[in-house]
């Protein structure tokens, strides 16, 4: 029972009080853990007393000093997160040297560099930082040739940069990248007007290319016509010539020249739709004995004979 009672008791001692001691000394700043791209501040009689940065578990009376135990009561911890932020600054307002309206979007970085300044120099940091990018982007990027604007957003990032930095870093920001990442018309009725002239141009561009296809298709069909007529001209001026030699061959041999004259003119003579009368064997003057003969013969039955 002895050894029960003791397993019992240290178990639930273990899983009850152990948790209750290691919360008491964390509680009372004998240790603490910082996470990745974490940063603790720790603030004693509004004196900072000390800044851990690095990853991992801290016995913080050995890093900082006793005097980090009386935190809790006289003084705070302050956790900064290090990670790498973003902003994007859309269609900040600036004017082109011609006068146009315009819009410039502005994408920047920027991460915690000294803690100590993100907290006791600049009570919005971020909002400054903001602040700040804005009134240089338009400082220095208005009354700049339209063409420039449109075309060099990569010095015009590097500008807004340089001007920026300085004052970034000495409120505890360390700035990063800055690139103008969108310049626009901001009036609708100019946007509209450069819309139409575009439709004009595209128009007129369409207009010229069809035009000029269809004088290149003109062109090609009559040079293909007039080659097509020589072509024929020479078929029906070399025809004859032909026929000729082809009749000439044929006449060496009068049977052939007679049958052939044959065919011919029973062909002439279907194709002309026209009634075909055949005479008899022996000519003319047969065929009209014959009718004669058939007109004379009495019509009616023949006489009856009586004997």
């Amino acid at each position: 029972m002895t050894f029960i009672t003791a397993a019992v008791s240290t178990f639930f001692g273990l899983l009850i009080g152990l948790p209750i001691l290691i919360g008491l000394f964390k509680f009372f700043c004998w240790f603490t853990t910082v996470d990745e791209c974490r940063c603790k501040v720790f603030v004693l009689f509004g004196k900072v007393i000390g800044v851990i940065d690095t990853p991992g578990l801290h016995f913080i009376p050995f890093k900082i000093g006793i005097g980090v135990l009386l935190v809790r009561f006289f003084g705070k911890v302050y956790t900064l997160d290090l990670r790498l932020d973003q902003r994007y600054l859309r269609s900040r307002a600036v004017n082109s040297e011609e006068g146009t309206p315009m819009g410039i979007g502005v994408w920047y970085e920027m991460r915690v560099s000294d803690p100590v300044k993100y907290l006791f120099e600049n009570t919005d940091p971020e909002g400054s930082l903001r602040a700040n990018v804005t009134n240089t982007t338009v400082r220095s990027l208005s009354n700049l040739p339209l063409d420039d604007m449109m075309r060099d957003r990569h010095h015009m990032s590097r500008e807004v940069r340089a001007e920026v930095t300085p004052k970034s870093e000495s409120w505890g920001y360390a700035l990063g990248s800055v690139y103008i990442r969108k310049v626009h018309f901001r009036d609708h009725e100019m946007i509209h007007q450069i819309e139409q002239k575009v439709v004009n141009r595209l128009t007129q561009v369409t207009s010229a290319i069809r035009q000029a296809g269809d004088n290149q298709v003109d062109i090609i069909k009559s040079r293909a016509e007039r080659e097509a007529s020589i072509e024929f001209a020479k078929a029906h001026a070399v025809r004859p010539r032909l026929v000729g030699d082809a009749l000439r061959e044929i006449g060496k041999d009068p049977e052939v020249i007679d049958a052939l004259f044959d065919v011919l003119e029973t062909q002439e003579m279907l194709s002309g739709g026209n009634d075909i009368v055949l005479l008899p064997p022996g000519g003319s003057g047969n065929l009209l004995a014959s009718l004669e003969a058939t007109e004379d013969k009495p019509k009616g039955p023949p006489p009856i004979q009586r004997g």
